[in-house]
């Protein structure tokens, strides 16, 4: 499996972003797609995952309500939609892709697929 993300840039608070995850085949439709992200000085955490089975989406908390994860039709592509950005959503971002079970989702370790990671700032 192959990963490639793409989409970040520079952008003021208040404002949007999409990221794109693209893969080699049909990816996204026998694994879970996932978005982890990470800050300067902190570790790896998740953002937003959607999953193969049940094709529902979860999301952290603290993007809960401005962040939408989905994929295309053709299940090669994931997207991360990023809405009413705030300076403490500055990281790199990640996809992965996992055949994880659903409580592990969230988990960074269930994903042995990785993108190359594209970097978000936002500006105060």
């Amino acid at each position: 499996v192959q990963l490639q993300a793409s989409g970040g840039g520079l952008v003021q608070a208040g404002g949007s972003l999409r990221l794109s995850c693209s893969s080699s085949g049909r990816t996204f439709s026998s694994y879970t797609g996932g978005w982890f992200r990470q800050a300067p000085g902190k570790e790896r955490e998740f953002v937003a995952a959607i999953h193969r089975g049940n094709s529902i989406a979860y999301y952290a908390d603290s993007v809960k309500g401005r962040f939408t994860v989905s994929r295309d039709g053709a299940k090669n592509t994931l997207f991360l939609q990023m809405n009413s950005l705030k300076p403490d959503d500055t990281a790199v971002y990640y996809c992965a892709a996992s055949r994880t079970v659903l409580s592990s989702i969230r988990s960074a370790n269930e994903y042995p697929h990785w993108g190359q990671g594209t970097l978000v700032t936002v500006s105060s």
